[in-house]
């Protein structure tokens, strides 16, 4: 192994370091504002047409193709705003598909319209300003140049909001759309009044199952190459000098909780109530055009949705996304995968304890970029809560672009103290280089010190290295190669970690087709993936899997992925999987199969459907999932997931099953008011959750929130004592209203 990762190294420092040095393209320069737009959702005044006008390519599905429907897209700024326009036509506007109203909507089913800036043209980070038909914003940002795809790591956050404004209009032709960005919700670096951004146009039609860019994207980067900001065009604008405003947000909470827990001796539910009022600021400066200083107190996120109910079938901690909107802004600066989630940084651990919410008295944040150094600061305290003491949470992130536009090197450093005078500190470096348009090679060295572990720093005790190599891609020669090493005493607490002590080897080779204009599948591959988890302490396997896999999508956005897969897993303590099932230490091997099948996004009702089966460790497992999703409307939408699972040990004589499903239904009156209703199901946890939503959104920064929540058994014949109506209910009301100055 360790004449592997040396020849690695030599390979790419002597043969392809040179390639390192490849440089963009040519770049637009944006003409300013020359008269006065009415900012009316429709562009029709002359300052359009002499602005700068961008030509859409046909990305999907035949790259390079003429569009099927005619677009006219204008850039131009002012002193203080950026303007998009747009005139979106239609052979028939009766087919424009308009099917949302909500805020930050994700789905796929509408016609859409809407750009992406790299604002600091890093080839790495975007903010998204997208919108439909009627008019709702969507703005999100982009990390990590869009690579994403594990467990609650996607590269695109939703929950990221900023301060902006757009108005549609539709006509006998088309729709139009008049984007209004301010400079001051956007950061960026200027040098001698020049300001150069990265930018991205898209625009969705939905009958078509169509996606026009500019500039043109070649879909051999992949699925998402279309939000990729490394294939962005740079984009130049003269003199832009925002203002730095300050954003003062206070909020007012009030609302009460009612539970019914079993008492000591367990012969009765007892009743008790726990009213709140309180209040809490957020303040948002901007220090210059490159910086942005967040200083929260009494910190609250009452208004978060609640998460997924999920059912472990395996040896390994769950991962929970992140949701509250404090920790949303630029979160990919502090973004430093393990492999899969696990991170460095993991910032659930603020806050939440136990899977409870822990108060917080408040903290700061520091975003931002000095020079060609992306900067991140982070610091909170929380109170204590049962056996948790009171900690103070810390990170520092430093990035900065090396050798060409698409690498850079790194640093970390996150810190986790309690007031008992625990402690807990991790640090790493990482860099990534990219030597080919789509061939990257990604070095991380980190170690963590902890108080109750004895640890040198000159050891490879506390240390996780890792050495990758990735092809981003979809279409040719496939590959992806990584080594990685977990120290037996690497442990960051502030990040999100479920195994060390472990060699870990990951390998995948295959091809890509795409079969060109005339045949319906518009991409398939052939892949074969090796995974294989082997512990330092006795040098067994910990899991294992050989698995040839087969991926093809449709023009008409049907999706097809089978993979079967040969497994060993290394057992060297009984476990526990739900139903009190035990899996008993040993070494096991079994076959495994597991498919997924999607019908088109673009349509009113899309489905996703799953099954997987075969050998479980010595037993049987078989398990179908099934979501859907109905766009009854642009008014109403309905979603409903439901999962199966079965388990059985023959030999031992155990089993289980488990049904699990979630309801949810949203109304949305307007652009400004929606409801929602969330309603979940957990039959092994005997539980039914519910959640209701109400948010009145005046505007940026002003919102209203009504929150009910509700837990209780699903089934209470069998339970002693019997069990009341409900476990616990909630209710909420809560207003941030924010002053700029």
């Amino acid at each position: 192994m360790k004449n592997l990762i040396r020849y690695l190294i030599l390979f790419n420092l002597f043969v392809l370091f040179p390639a390192l040095f490849i440089h963009a393209q040519d770049e637009v320069g944006i003409k300013p504002l020359t008269s006065e737009i009415e900012f009316d959702g429709l562009v029709n005044e002359p300052a359009w047409k002499v602005s700068q006008q961008l030509q859409l390519t046909m990305h999907f599905p035949i790259f390079n193709n003429p569009p099927s429907e005619a677009s006219e897209v204008f850039l131009t700024f002012d002193d203080n705003y950026l303007w998009v326009g747009a005139i979106l036509y239609y052979k028939n506007v009766d087919e424009i598909v308009s099917t949302s109203k909500k805020r930050d909507e994700e789905s796929e089913n509408s016609d859409a319209f809407g750009i992406l800036l790299d604002s600091y043209d890093d080839n790495e980070n975007a903010l998204a300003f997208f919108t439909m038909p009627s008019g709702l914003k969507i703005d999100y940002s982009v990390s990590n140049d869009g690579e994403g795809g594990d467990p609650g790591m996607s590269s695109q956050n939703y929950t990221w909001n900023s301060y902006w404004d757009v108005k549609t209009t539709t006509t006998n032709e088309a729709w139009h759309v008049e984007m209004r960005i301010p400079f001051s919700s956007l950061r960026f670096q200027s040098k001698n009044g020049i300001t150069k951004m990265g930018l991205i146009v898209n625009r969705s039609i939905s009958h078509l199952n169509e996606i026009n860019t500019y500039p043109p994207i070649n879909t051999k980067y992949g699925s998402g190459a279309n939000t990729r900001p490394s294939l962005a065009k740079t984009i130049v604008f003269e003199n832009i000098n925002p203002r730095n405003p300050v954003y003062i947000s206070p909020y007012v909470l009030a609302g009460t909780t009612r539970t019914n827990e079993l008492n000591d001796n367990e012969t009765a539910f007892e009743k008790s109530d726990d009213p709140e009022l309180t209040g809490g600021l957020d303040v948002k400066y901007n220090l210059n055009n490159n910086l942005t200083l967040d200083f929260t107190v009494n910190t609250d996120f009452a208004q978060v949705e609640a998460d997924d109910e999920q059912v472990n079938l395996t040896r390994y901690s769950l991962f929970f996304p992140e949701k509250r909107l404090f920790f949303q802004e630029r979160s990919g600066i502090f973004n430093y995968e393990l492999g899969g989630p696990q991170n460095l940084f993991y910032s659930r651990n603020i806050g939440i304890a136990q899977g409870q919410p822990v108060t917080l008295y408040g903290g700061v944040r520091m975003v931002g970029r000095v020079g060609k150094w992306d900067v991140g600061f982070l610091d909170m305290n929380t109170a204590d809560f049962e056996e948790t003491p009171s900690e103070n949470f810390g990170v520092a992130r430093l990035r900065r672009q090396v050798i060409n536009e698409n690498s850079y090197i790194g640093g970390m450093l996150t810190t986790r103290l309690g007031f008992d005078g625990s402690y807990n500190i991790a640090y790493g470096l990482d860099g990534i280089f990219k030597y080919t348009d789509v061939d990257y090679l990604v070095v991380k060295l980190a170690q963590s010190q902890d108080k109750s572990i004895n640890s040198e720093v000159f050891s490879m005790d506390p240390t996780y290295f890792s050495l990758e190599l990735q092809r981003r891609a979809e279409e040719g020669f496939l590959y992806e190669g990584k080594y990685a090493y977990w120290g037996e005493n690497f442990d960051p607490k502030s990040g999100f970690v479920f195994i060390n002590n472990i060699h870990e080897v990951r390998t995948s080779l295959g091809y890509g087709w795409t079969p060109g204009e005339k045949s319906p599948i518009f991409r398939y591959s052939i892949e074969g993936d090796f995974n294989l988890t082997s512990r330092m302490e006795d040098g067994k396997i910990e899991n294992m899997e050989l698995a040839p896999q087969f991926k093809m999508d449709l023009k008409n956005g049907i999706g097809i992925f089978l993979m079967p897969g040969y497994n060993k897993e290394g057992v060297p303590f009984n476990f526990y999987l739900p139903g009190g099932i035990i899996v008993e230490q040993g070494d096991y091997s079994f076959w495994a199969f597991r498919s997924h099948f999607n019908t088109p996004r673009t349509k009113k009702i899309v489905a996703e459907f799953s099954i997987d089966g075969g050998g479980f460790f010595d037993g049987k497992q078989f398990a179908v999932e099934l979501e859907t999703d109905f766009n009854i409307s642009s008014s109403f939408q309905l979603s409903a997931f439901y999962k199966f699972d079965k388990v059985r040990f023959n030999e031992t004589n155990q089993e289980f099953t488990n049904n699990l499903a979630r309801l949810k239904a949203t109304y949305m009156l307007n652009t400004k008011l929606s409801m929602s209703a969330y309603l979940q199901y957990n039959e092994l946890e005997n539980m039914v959750l519910s959640n209701f939503r109400l948010r009145y959104n005046l505007r940026d920064g002003n919102d209203f929130y009504l929150v009910l929540n509700d837990s209780r058994f699903a089934d209470k014949s069998d339970l002693t004592p019997t069990p009341p109506g409900f476990l616990s209910q909630t209710i909420l009301l809560k207003y941030t209203h924010t002053f700029r100055l």
